[in-house]
């Protein structure tokens, strides 16, 4: 750790921050930054939902793999989170696939 408990530039919670980033494909410069909201489109509805960056970038890359539309992947994963027990929100949800898809 470095001097005065802060964090490594290379730290993250997805283990690696910058450079396991780097190693699956995804263009960020930090890790850290707050949300951005983004309007996308769910069965014909508009909502908006609020990812950090690093969180985007992993989803349009999940798009390109899935070679789909990056709201039909939303929508996709929407629908999955509908049938849990107990849904989390869709940021939520978004995040939780990213992590179980990019293991």
């Amino acid at each position: 750790m470095a001097m005065g408990g802060s964090v490594p530039p290379t730290a993250s919670p997805l283990g690696g921050g910058v450079i396991a980033a780097a190693i699956i494909g995804i263009r960020v410069t930090t890790p850290y930054h707050p949300p951005v909201k983004r309007s996308v489109e769910i069965a014909g509805h508009k909502t908006s939902i609020s990812l950090e960056p690093l969180f985007w970038d992993m989803l349009k890359s999940a798009a390109l793999r899935e070679d789909m539309p990056l709201n039909a992947l939303i929508a996709r994963i929407d629908a999955e989170r509908i049938q849990s027990a107990t849904p989390p929100g869709l940021a939520g949800a978004i995040r939780l696939w990213l992590v179980a898809n990019t293991r």
